[in-house]
């Protein structure tokens, strides 16, 4: 029996799915499961040309090197979750805060080690989304990011 390395992240591409028609685009999805078929779908997207939209996942954020590099080579642009994506040489991210998340959780933790019954506390969801772009992976790949876009983001890598 062979077991994959992750289950695709189907919610993220049910919210994909549903806005893109409303932007006039077209998703077309790959499915994921280990480094092979992150190699074969790429590389057929680079042919279609596009962009790409790395979903969050444990394969992807282990995979990154791979992801980032091959997207490079095949000159896709490409959005990922999270930030350290962009920092490894991504073209972009937007997504949660990580760091942020974990002090919030930290603090859950302390007030049930402090007697609070974990059933009581509220759940809570993120409240800050970062946009990361980077500008050096623009320029290899040909594109030139607005100035507009680059005062929304929170970080710009140069």
């Amino acid at each position: 029996m062979h077991v994959p390395e992750i289950v695709p992240n189907i919610a993220f591409l049910r919210v994909i799915e549903t806005v893109a028609p409303q932007m006039g685009v077209a998703v077309t999805a790959g499915e994921v499961r280990n480094a092979a078929d992150i190699e074969r779908v790429l590389s057929a997207f680079g042919q279609e040309g596009g962009g790409l939209i790395v979903t969050p996942s444990a394969l992807t954020a282990t995979r990154r090197g791979l992801i980032i590099s091959l997207a490079a080579r095949l000159a896709l642009p490409a959005i990922y979750s999270f930030g350290f994506y962009a920092a490894s040489g991504g073209l972009m991210s937007y997504g949660i805060n990580q760091l942020e998340l974990v002090r919030s959780a930290a603090s859950y933790v302390d007030r049930i080690l402090r007697g609070t019954n974990p059933g009581d506390l509220p759940v809570q969801l993120p409240l800050k989304y970062e946009l990361v772009i980077n500008l050096k992976t623009a320029a290899a790949l040909g594109l030139v990011v607005p100035n507009s876009l680059q005062l929304l983001a929170d970080e710009v890598i140069e």
